[in-house]
């Protein structure tokens, strides 16, 4: 069984320097457990072996965290091959000695003892795990409610009644751990990774749901679905964007974002860049342009106490003189690098650093120009002020200006979405008016991101209600967006928006991280939460007095 997935593999396959892995593919191809850190690092488990792996050291394949996971491999005696393109990772098959159970309450537990690690491989709701084994130890599995089938080189596991709520792996000696039924289960130690079903026990999130805020978790087909619906006039929970202190720079967990906010509901918001830690989309609170529209895409615009509006939208910015020169600005406040001139003001964060090879800027105030730059300024850091705008040129682009020049800026949205005080940009939009109008190549999505089933995150209406919605796959990777778009019109939903999904999606009730996206509480970089009016009037109090911007 094999995956689509990208990798990357540095120096030759008989002596490898590195090999990077998207996370997904070491869980569901090798069975390796993770844990997300509060700094945005991972901890990786597999039979006992551990690897640490920060933040910095992770990068981002078709968007997909990666890590170098060859320090893992090669200890647990992992074989890399590379024929014809395709990468192939194999671990002699050990022998199964024993076969164990144990229980907790309605938690039934088996136990696999083997005489060395295994490939645990997810397909769907079933498992093939690449060990040997004899008759009488398949009977035994039968006898504990695991379905047998024996296939090359291993043996394909099938929960009788309900799919494994949980499997991980423990090392010296090598067992692989299979949970078969919820209920009241005990909690495992944190070192067997993996997540944790929890419950909010928040008594402000607990007093609101089934009155003012419902919640509702329910499997349709193949696809998980949790929905959080609240009628945003009611003013009892105000729909807020969840940003980090400091800066747009940086990446937090879900958790954090909340918290900070005091958001009883949250979920993940827009694109970023993984690697840069940089936003890519449009993301605007209190009238604030933190993050600028890109590529026309989706958006959700609201004001505090209104049902979003949805559709697609776009910046139109330029720069002139008095001697009629004028040059288009790509994108303001973005981590999203084009050729061209770009903008960025105090709300990008306390400063600036070149995102491209060669770059020069200029420093706008008062509609003159005050300082110019280069590019081994612009690589250092440069201070960005309140009133001040640095105008970036990147890929050879001109600015044909000197200090003491005046200039004008001129800036407005491609429609009225963009005049709302809080904007947050995804894509690609997939309802409208009731219409499923999912259209990737409008808002340059590859079709591969279009085809490919994944865990999603929705910000939708029903023309009375918003709803925060999460999609996974029970039992197989996720919906389509295609298939998501179909699910929420059936619904009756009117308007949706897809936000950034995969390994970011997630939903925070309460506290509790009650969606794990991948399994793994992703970082993201910035977020939606529903904080209650007196919190939301506060946060909002202290953003109301931002320096004028030309």
């Amino acid at each position: 069984m094999g995956q689509q997935a990208r990798w990357q593999l540095m120096g030759q396959p008989d002596a490898p320097q590195a090999l990077w892995l998207p996370l997904e593919v070491l869980q569901n191809q090798l069975g390796v457990a993770s844990r997300s850190a509060s700094d945005g690092g991972l901890k990786l488990e597999w039979f006992g072996q551990e690897l640490v792996v920060p933040a910095f050291a992770q990068k981002s394949l078709d968007d997909e965290v990666s890590v170098d996971g060859l320090p893992l491999l090669r200890a647990l005696g992992v074989r890399i091959a590379v024929q014809a393109g395709e990468l192939s990772l194999d671990l002699p098959p050990p022998r199964l000695l024993a076969v164990r159970r144990s229980s907790s309450g309605n938690q039934r537990r088996v136990v696999l003892d083997l005489s060395g690690p295994a490939v645990i491989r997810r397909d769907g709701s079933s498992l093939w795990l690449g060990l040997s084994s004899e008759a009488g130890q398949q009977l035994d599995l039968r006898g504990l409610g695991l379905n047998t089938t024996p296939s090359s080189g291993g043996l394909r596991l099938q929960a009788a009644a309900t799919p494994a709520q949980k499997l991980f792996s423990l090392g010296e000696p090598a067992r692989i751990v299979i949970d078969l039924e919820g209920g009241a289960t005990a909690q495992r130690p944190a070192s067997e990774g993996g997540s944790q079903q929890q419950e909010p026990r928040d008594p402000r999130l607990l007093a609101l749901l089934g009155k003012g805020l419902q919640w509702e978790r329910q499997v349709r087909g193949s696809i998980r679905l949790n929905a959080v619906r609240v009628d945003p006039r009611s003013r009892v929970l105000v729909l807020r964007p969840l940003t980090r202190n400091g800066g747009m720079e940086g990446l937090s967990s879900l958790q954090q974002l909340a918290a900070q906010d005091d958001a009883l509901v949250a979920i993940n918001g827009g694109y970023f860049n993984r690697v840069k830690r940089l936003p890519l989309g449009a993301l605007k609170a209190d009238g604030r342009w933190l993050s600028g529209p890109i590529l026309g895409r989706g958006v959700a615009a609201w004001s505090p106490g209104n049902l979003p509006r949805f559709g697609r939208l776009s910046l139109e910015e330029s720069i002139s003189d008095s001697q009629g020169n004028r040059a288009p600005i790509a994108v303001l406040n973005s981590g999203y690098v084009q050729r061209g001139l770009s903008r960025y003001t105090a709300d990008w964060g306390p400063s600036y650093r070149a995102l491209s090879g060669v770059e020069s800027a200029l420093v706008l105030r008062n509609g003159r120009v005050q300082t110019l730059y280069v590019h081994e300024q612009l690589e250092a850091g440069v201070p960005l002020r309140p009133g001040e705008t640095l105008v970036v040129a990147r890929g050879g682009s001109d600015l044909p200006w000197q200090v003491g020049d005046g200039l004008s800026l001129s800036s407005r949205s491609s429609n009225e979405l963009g005049l709302a005080p809080n904007v947050i940009g995804g894509g690609p939009l997939l309802l409208q008016g009731g219409r499923i109008v999912l259209n990737g190549a409008q808002e340059s999505f590859s079709s591969g991101f279009l085809r490919q089933g994944a865990p999603r995150t929705v910000i939708a209406s029903d023309g009375r209600q918003l709803w925060l919605i999460t999609l996974e796959g029970n039992g197989d990777a996720g919906p389509s967006l295609a298939e998501a778009a179909t699910l929420l019109q059936q619904m009756g939903l009117q308007d949706a928006l897809n936000l950034d999904g995969g390994s970011s999606t997630g939903l925070v009730m309460g506290g509790v991280m009650t969606v794990k996206g991948r399994g793994v509480a992703g970082a993201v970089h910035h977020g939606l939460g529903l904080v209650p009016t007196t919190a939301a009037k506060v946060r909002s109090d202290l953003a109301s007095t931002p320096a004028a911007q030309p």
